[in-house]
């Protein structure tokens, strides 16, 4: 009875409620839902949609100094920020400019993205010097590490071998390699400043300093393996040193007497006579190693972009280098390598010339920027966002070092370019003059204005 009784009044609440609604409100709301409806299916058919978000800062984020101005370094930008009370060490804040006074756009770290040379221990030896980067000076770097070698006039890096590849660019002077492979090929050759040198795992070589220059030679090694250590090279006179001397005179069937005066211990870097540049290898039954170990990098030319300039050498060129790829860029003052990522490998980098600063974008909010000199190591993970901007009055030039056998990068304008323009206005709220004028074909070093440094 209850029940029913709640019903009835339901109903009357209800008719009287409809009753009191007039006829061209109901119809005004009916109107007002379709134009909703009408409204959504237009937003969705394409129509400029509302802010959601904050627009972003008009904050230019100017780097605040660099090598060639006399602003006293300090961790402030604009109203952000104060001057430091404590201990300061001057000369790596000027250095630094964007690790100590940050872009505003920076957020969360991306972990240490930099190394200098100048910070690794230096192994000093007879006839020259070593020194190395990997994941101990830098964790980041996963997936390659680097060796800053120098070789007196014929000074000589004693015959080795190692569990990777070795890649070389060749800094200064001439380096003359021998290699023989495991069918009993082998190689000579003299590699020249800005050329390359490579030999696959286990293959054993030398490298020896030629007097094309009194001064002798330098080069950087790239090993595709971030954990790799020089002290772990396998050379030969560490090897005969540690192997009974009975062994060592039957394997060569000779006399024991005759190898009295083996090393004792490993020679690593020695002095030595200089080689001739023309110098040949003892004739092989199997002949010479068919892919050259060797590239002249130096005599390509470079192709010219609105900024600069870059080369690539990769195993579609240096055919025996399959485990790592380089671009050689150039960057004028005032303009920059363009906003991209490789989308399959990490960039291990390397600064030859000039000044430059980086920022790592790694997605979820998270970016952070590096400044660079001369000697300076960078590392950008696989398919981090990044660009490279000469922060400088000078000519920069790097190396983009991949572990790859090609070298491959996406560029941010041309993937805008040439995603349909709709989408792009819907995403960036840009005017269409502005997307036309979007490069279909990739920019690599792009021009900009001077110097634009704020202080």
């Amino acid at each position: 009875m209850g029940k029913f009784l709640a019903t009835v009044l339901c109903a009357v609440l209800y008719g009287s409620l409809a009753a009191a609604i007039p006829v061209g409100d109901v119809s005004a709301s009916s109107s007002a839902s379709s134009s909703i409806a009408e409204a959504a299916t237009s937003t969705s058919g394409g129509a400029s949609p509302s802010p959601t978000v904050p627009l972003a800062s008009d904050d230019p984020n100017y780097w605040l100094w660099n090598e060639t101005t006399t602003t006293d370094p300090q961790p402030e930008r604009g109203s952000l920020g104060a001057n430091i009370l404590g201990p300061q060490n001057v000369a790596i804040d000027k250095q630094n400019p964007d690790i100590l006074a940050p872009p505003t756009t920076d957020q969360g770290t991306v972990g240490n993205a930099k190394w200098p040379f100048s910070l690794s221990k230096q192994q000093l030896n007879t006839g020259g010097w070593v020194r190395q980067q990997n994941v101990q000076q830098m964790p980041i770097a996963t997936a390659m590490a680097g060796v800053n070698m120098r070789l007196e006039s014929g000074a000589i890096r004693e015959l080795h071998w190692h569990q990777t590849a070795e890649w070389a660019y060749v800094l200064s002077g001439s380096t003359q390699i021998s290699s023989v492979d495991q069918l009993g090929r082998n190689y000579v050759a003299t590699v020249r400043q800005g050329d390359l040198w490579y030999f696959p795992p286990g293959i054993p070589h030398s490298l020896q300093a030629t007097n094309d220059s009194s001064e002798g030679t330098e080069f950087l090694l790239i090993f595709p393996d971030g954990n790799f250590n020089d002290d772990d090279t396998l050379l030969l006179t560490d090897w005969l040193a540690h192997t009974p001397k009975e062994v060592i005179a039957k394997n060569f069937q000779d006399n024991i007497a005759d190898w009295d005066d083996i090393p004792g211990s490993q020679l690593y870097i020695f002095p030595g006579v200089p080689p001739p540049d023309n110098q040949q290898p003892p004739t092989s039954p199997a002949g010479e190693i068919p892919q050259p170990f060797s590239y002249a990098f130096s005599e390509i030319t470079p192709t010219q972009y609105t900024g600069g300039t870059a080369k690539i050498a990769d195993s579609t060129t240096f055919k025996v280098a399959t485990k790592i790829a380089v671009a050689e860029v150039t960057v004028e003052p005032g303009a920059m390598r363009e906003m991209h990522w490789h989308p399959t490998q990490s960039e291990w980098g390397f600064f030859l010339e000039g000044t430059a600063r980086v920022t790592l974008f790694a997605g979820t909010a998270i970016a952070q920027t590096f400044d660079y000199q001369p000697g300076d190591i960078s590392y950008i993970p696989t398919a981090y966002g990044h660009y490279v901007e000469n922060t400088g009055n000078t000519t920069l030039k790097f190396l983009e070092i991949f572990n790859s056998d090609v070298f491959q990068d996406v560029s941010l304008a041309q993937w805008l370019a040439l995603t349909p323009p709709a989408l792009v206005k819907q995403h960036l709220q840009l005017s269409d003059a502005t997307i036309s004028r979007f490069n279909r074909t990739k920019g690599v070093v792009v021009g900009g204005p001077g110097a634009n440094v704020s202080s």
